[in-house]
């Protein structure tokens, strides 16, 4: 987290730094309100709180909700005190950072809510801002939804292009098996019911339905019948979530949580007297 903030405020200050502040302020003291103006789930403030630290150590910041918060317009989010010139400094970049996170949780609660009344848990996936993928993840989990895997280190997924190049799951899953054993969960992707039986065969933790069609999928959970996990995947919406929820899955993965972000907005005003 702080090697990315070095790298976003290196960005966006430059050598000058902040040119405009520096020209009209020194050392003016005032205080600042942090103002929600969308609704949704907060997330970010301990990284809001770093981009002032590395900016000026003696920013201080008083946070009125925590991560994880629902929120609405209006709500005053936090108060800054310390140098008009160092707050104005630090604004921009803190607030991308908190309106990227929160525009995650938001929309991951969003899928959490419209699965709720199926009992299917949501995942998100590896398809994150490069260098966001932590920052990313913890913003997942504010809004309610499960972790998959970090990357590719700590659970072992074999996809289709991998089968393909293997010569087919059982392949796949023995090549697996035989450098790792059962140091890593096995996850299989499957496109038929032919290669869910395969991978029903092999043994393996969760098996990946991806872009099944619902009917496909209540078949292919009927016959997992709770051998191993099952994970729905493939372009989903959150108008699709109801019914596949209603397939059995257990899991449903959404790339659009952290591939799609709508930033959430706020807004930072000096405190009126």
């Amino acid at each position: 987290m702080k090697e990315l903030i070095r790298m976003a405020l290196s960005e966006d200050l430059g050598i000058q730094g902040d040119v405009t502040s520096r020209a009209i302020f020194t050392d003016e003291e005032n205080v600042f309100i942090l103002f929600a103006k969308d609704s949704g789930v907060l997330c970010g403030l301990k990284v809001f709180r770093e981009v002032c630290r590395q900016v000026d150590p003696l920013i201080s910041v008083e946070f009125f909700y925590s991560d994880g918060a629902a929120i609405v317009p209006g709500d005053q989010i936090a108060k800054l005190s310390g140098k008009v010139l160092s707050i104005l400094t630090a604004e921009r970049t803190a607030i991308n950072f908190l309106s990227f996170l929160s525009g995650i949780a938001s929309k991951a609660k969003k899928y959490v809510d419209q699965a709720s009344s199926c009992g299917v848990l949501i995942l998100d996936t590896r398809k994150t801002l490069p260098g966001y993928r932590e920052l990313s993840k913890y913003a997942v989990a504010c809004g309610g939804a499960v972790n998959h895997r970090k990357g590719l280190y700590d659970m072992v997924l074999i996809k289709d292009n991998h089968i393909d190049a293997a010569g087919g799951i059982t392949e796949a899953v023995n090549r697996v098996r035989e450098l790792w054993e059962n140091t890593y969960k096995i996850e299989v992707e499957t496109r038929t019911l032919e290669e869910v039986q395969e991978a029903i065969d092999c043994n393996v933790d969760r098996i990946m339905l991806d872009n099944m069609s619902n009917n496909l999928m209540i078949k292919a959970v009927a016959m997992v019948q709770g051998a191993a996990e099952t994970e729905a995947s493939g372009n989903m919406t959150l108008q699709r979530i109801d019914g596949v929820g209603k397939t059995g899955v257990d899991f449903i993965s959404v790339g659009d949580i952290t591939h799609s972000v709508q930033t959430f907005d706020f807004s930072l005003k000096q405190q009126t007297k």
